[in-house]
Formats: C-alpha cells, sequence, structure tokens
C-alpha cells in the first residue's frame, strides 16, 4: 500500500477526522452563519522566519507545503490562536470551541448563543451557532474518563470533544460496547457520536538499539523537551509509559523521577550536571528547531514531531482533549493527530512551528502507510512536576515551583486578561505596550515575552 501523504488541497477542503474504519460523524447542530469566513492576515511571529530545513522538508512532504507557505501557515495560526483565547475568555460559558482550516488557517469560533456572532465577527473569525458548550462536552467527556479510570472500557479504542461536529465523539469496535460505556458514565447518547472503528492503539515503545535514551539497558525512547525545575535541576520531559520511578535510564547517567502511566503518559527525568539543557528539537541532521513556547495549538493546526525512529513527520491536531485505551490501561487528557509514528518515537517532540505541544504517546498505524498518534500536551506535564520549559526567552507558560511562590513585582499587567494590540501596561517600574492581541497566561509577564511585549 503507498504511503498516505496529505496534500495541501485535502487540507483546504477540511479538517475531518482521518481514522480507520470511523463511519461519517453527525453535523453540526444548530445554525450557521452563511458569511464566508474571513482571512486572518498573516502577523509577524517570531521564529516562523527562522524554521529549520528539517522541518520545513517534512511539512512539504506531509502537508505539501512549500517553505514560504509553511512559513505563512504558521504565523497564521499562531495568529488565530491569540484570537480564540481572546473569545473564550470573553464568550465565558458560551463558548463551545475553536479550531482552523486551510493554509490561512481560517478561524471558526463556536457559540451557543447567537447574540455572540457579531463580537466573533469583529474578531475576524466565522462564527457558528451550536448546541452544546465546550464545558458541557468536557463534562460529558470527564464522565466517560473516570469510568475508564475505574477499569478500562473493552472494545473502546478512544474518545474525544470534537468541536467541529459540537460532540464527543466515541470509537467502538461494537456498538453494544458503546452503549454499555455511555450507561455506565450516564453520559446522554444526545451528546455523543459513535464512530465504528476498529483501531487498536499501542504504545511506541521497543528494544531496538538506536540515538535517544535507554531504560535499564534495554527499552528505548525519545527525548521530549528539555526543562529545568525550581531548584535548578536539569532534565527532560518524556512519555509516561517509557518508565516507572527509579527506573535508570543510560547514556547520559540519567534516573528517571516521575511516571503517571497509565491516567497521564508523561514523565520527568533529571540529568547530571554535564547535560546543559537547550532550547533546540533534534533536526537529525537539517538543522535544530529553536523552542520560544509552549501556546497551545487550536484543532485543525499544523503539527510536527520529531523521533529517534522515524525523524520528522508532520500532519494536523485532530482532537484536544481525548482518551485512548492501550493494552496498559486507559490514558486521558492526549490530543489526537495524523501524525504518523513507529515504536521508538515514543517520548519525542511534538511542535508547531516553535512551540512546543507535547510528547509522543502512542497510536496504531506506521510511517509506510500513515496512522493515527496521540500525543501528552507539555503543559500539564511541567505543572505536574513543577518543571520549567526551556526556551529561547519568547512567550511560554511556565509554572511555577509549588515550593517557590512568585513576588508579585506590581503592576496593571494581569495574568487571564485579555490584551489588544497598542494596549499599555504596567509590570514592576516599567510600562510597555502590546504588540499582538492574546490572552495572557501565568508566566507571559511582559519583560519575558518580547514576542507580545515592547518596553518604552
Amino acid at each position: 500500500m503507498e504511503r498516505t501523504i496529505l496534500r495541501r488541497r485535502a487540507l483546504a477542503a477540511c479538517t475531518a477526522t482521518v481514522a480507520v474504519g470511523v463511519l461519517a460523524l453527525a453535523g453540526l447542530t444548530g445554525s450557521a452563519s452563511a458569511d464566508p469566513a474571513p482571512h486572518l492576515p498573516t502577523p509577524t511571529v517570531a521564529g516562523a522566519e527562522q524554521l529549520s530545513p528539517g522541518l520545513l522538508k517534512a511539512m512539504r512532504s506531509d502537508l505539501g507545503l512549500t517553505a514560504s507557505e509553511a512559513r505563512d501557515r504558521i504565523g497564521n495560526e499562531s495568529r488565530a490562536a491569540a484570537v480564540a483565547a481572546g473569545l473564550r475568555h470573553s464568550l465565558g460559558a458560551d463558548f463551545a470551541g475553536a479550531r482552523v482550516s486551510g493554509d490561512g488557517a481560517a478561524l471558526t469560533v463556536a457559540t451557543t448563543d447567537a447574540a455572540d456572532t457579531a463580537r466573533i465577527r469583529r474578531a475576524g473569525a466565522r462564527p457558528v451557532v451550536v448546541e452544546h458548550s465546550l464545558a458541557e462536552l468536557d463534562a460529558a467527556k470527564a464522565a466517560l474518563d473516570r469510568v475508564a479510570l475505574r477499569r478500562a472500557p473493552e472494545d473502546i479504542p478512544a474518545w474525544y470533544v470534537d468541536v467541529a461536529t459540537n460532540r464527543v465523539v466515541v470509537e467502538a469496535a461494537r456498538a453494544s460496547a458503546a452503549d454499555a460505556f455511555l450507561a455506565a458514565a450516564d453520559v446522554p447518547h444526545g451528546v455523543v457520536t459513535v464512530s465504528r472503528s476498529a483501531e487498536q492503539p499501542r504504545t511506541f515503545t521497543d528494544l531496538r538499539g538506536g540515538d535517544a535514551y535507554y531504560m535499564n539497558g534495554s527499552g528505548r525512547c525519545s527525548i521530549g523537551f528539555p526543562v529545568k525545575r525550581g531548584n535548578g535541576q536539569s532534565g527532560f520531559v518524556s512519555a509516561g509509559h517509557c518508565g516507572t520511578p527509579g527506573v535508570s535510564t543510560s547514556g547520559y547517567n540519567q534516573q528517571a523521577q516521575g511516571s503517571t502511566f497509565p491516567g497521564r503518559d508523561h514523565s520527568w527525568v533529571a540529568t547530571d550536571t554535564n547535560r546543559t539543557p537547550r532550547a533546540l528539537v533534534n533536526g537529525y541532521g537539517n538543522g535544530d528547531v529553536t523552542v520560544t513556547g509552549s501556546t497551545e495549538a487550536l484543532e485543525g493546526s499544523s503539527v510536527c514531531r520529531s523521533g529517534s525512529t522515524t525523524g520528522w513527520h508532520c500532519g494536523t491536531v485532530q482532537q484536544r482533549n481525548t482518551s485512548v485505551t492501550y493494552q496498559e490501561g486507559t490514558v486521558s487528557g492526549v490530543t489526537r493527530t495524523n501524525v504518523c509514528a513507529e515504536p521508538g518515537d515514543s517520548g519525542g517532540s511534538f511542535i508547531s512551528g516553535s512551540q512546543a505541544q507535547g510528547v509522543t504517546s502512542g497510536g496504531s498505524g506506521n510511517c509506510s502507510q500513515g496512522g493515527t498518534t496521540y500525543f501528552q500536551p507539555v503543559n500539564p506535564a511541567l505543572q505536574a512536576y513543577g518543571l520549567t520549559l526551556v526556551t529561547s526567552g519568547t512567550p511560554t507558560d511556565p509554572p511555577t515551583d509549588p515550593t517557590d511562590p512568585p513576588t508579585d513585582p506590581g503592576g496593571s499587567w494581569a495574568a487571564g486578561t485579555t490584551y489588544a494590540a497598542g494596549d499599555v501596561v504596567t509590570y514592576g517600574s516599567g510600562s510597555y505596550r502590546c504588540l499582538q492581541a492574546h490572552l495572557a497566561q501565568p508566566g507571559w509577564t511582559p519583560p519575558n515575552v518580547p514576542a507580545l511585549w515592547q518596553q518604552l
């Protein structure tokens, strides 16, 4: 079977789910605006013009994009994510999700209240009115997760919130298995689409030698992202199934410090003082990729993965807030993509432009025929262990170490506030002007994110 390549024209047509044996999903409930989606202007995004040759090569191979088109797309997606973050904050309980489509990253924002459509258009997005809020869908999926935490469901490979269809999608080998799963969680069929699937996800660990790191001298995984802990300890995050607490890692005298697998699929490994963490992702001979932050990409955004078995491969974010059933148990909170991966790629970096997204967890298929891959988002992993992502100094979302409460320098800037381009704030003794609209996150203080703020 020839390799499945996601071409650019397919991306422009839709952002539909790619899965084996999936039935057609239900359409949007409610009315949608007939207005064409406005084109978002290409912004200036830190790092977009400096993408590595290896990343650009993978985007050309897997997404059918030229180097110029890849840079433009990443810039458009970054702008759309900032707009969506602001709308999520302003719409509150009405917010029903956001997604992008096409190389121009046309932004669609869903709401449960038709009165919000004018506000969404003014922000440069296409409004869609739907039945269920994102909070309602998340609550239904959380009920399913609680059932799976007690016992992994049989013949249910995955379930996720799909903002495009305004439903929770439950993939099932048998309709009766889905019915039993929903009944156990007391989730009504009205918010769920059951999709038939023969997928059998697996984690991507193997026993082959390679250029990565090894657990107990045998099993191999791939490094995710370099991090630091509050006490100055350096290390990296990786997949949780790569090792449990106390498992020794070799190659650099490393020691695994934590794992939450199953449940969540993240871990962190502390390294010795001879290793210097850098804000880079391995380019496999084609130029390393610089990491400038960890802003979460929207559904439909381009995303690329680096792993020690297959190198670089790209695709799109299909659904966030996904749960997947492996042989070892159920993992929740992962992101579903159509990027391929193979054993040994576990733990490797997922990145969108210069923004760290997560670490490879598992999936189905391979890089000869294509497949589905899930990644564990990086920000929850950082928060779980009190880590700070190592970046080149532009936007990131580092959690504070729980043992080191942050010092408030004073000023008008505040996390959780939506800022528009041109807004002026104070932080400590300085004043700053906002360069691009965004929803301020913890750690995005004006002195630390020159891509968002200019000191006056």
